[in-house]
């Protein structure tokens, strides 16, 4: 089992890069989270079919958010990608997120090694504006059923800003 707890420095992330581990495939509407006590994947809850993930998403390692948990990583390719497996990503943006007043941020990444496509996305403006719509859609009401209006999608940012969430990220793990 990979060391999900790897210590990092804010300079691991100068190159534009980062690892990402997936817990939910795209496509997958089943609440999956990594149980560190356990060190295993767990299913947490089935969520309501209509809110299946729109695209794969993890956590990166050794990282905390202002909720307290990873921060949380949306990793784009053109299939789903299992959940456990660890990859190298680049990462291209945030979504600015809150959840129940904390932060939530989600970085946008796409594989560092993507022949299929990804290696063409730079920013966010490579996936569209209504794969941004559609992001936006599922993040403001995926709780809707459980809890409305506990979501609040703050808007988008740039490679920088992305950066940025991640290098204070990394400094909130340590300490």
């Amino acid at each position: 089992m990979p060391d999900y707890n790897q210590v990092l420095t804010p300079g691991d992330i100068e190159d534009g890069k980062l690892n990402a581990v997936i817990e939910i495939p795209e496509g997958s509407h089943l609440k999956i989270e990594y149980d560190r006590k356990r060190a295993c994947f767990m299913v947490d809850r089935v969520e309501p079919s209509i809110y299946a993930k729109p695209v794969n998403y993890g956590f990166i390692p050794a990282t905390k958010d202002d909720d307290g948990d990873e921060l949380d990583v949306l990793v784009v390719t053109s299939e789903p990608i299992p959940t456990g497996v660890w990859l190298e990503c680049r990462y291209i943006g945030v979504l600015k997120f809150e959840d129940d007043g904390e932060g939530d941020h989600k970085i946008v990444a796409v594989p560092s090694d993507d022949r299929d496509g990804g290696d063409a996305i730079s920013s966010l403006k490579d996936l569209g504006e209504r794969w941004q719509q559609k992001l936006v859609e599922h993040f403001t009401h995926y709780k809707d059923l459980k809890k409305p209006g506990s979501t609040k999608v703050l808007g988008w940012g740039d490679v920088a800003e992305a950066k940025q969430v991640i290098e204070e990220s990394i400094l909130r793990y340590k300490t």
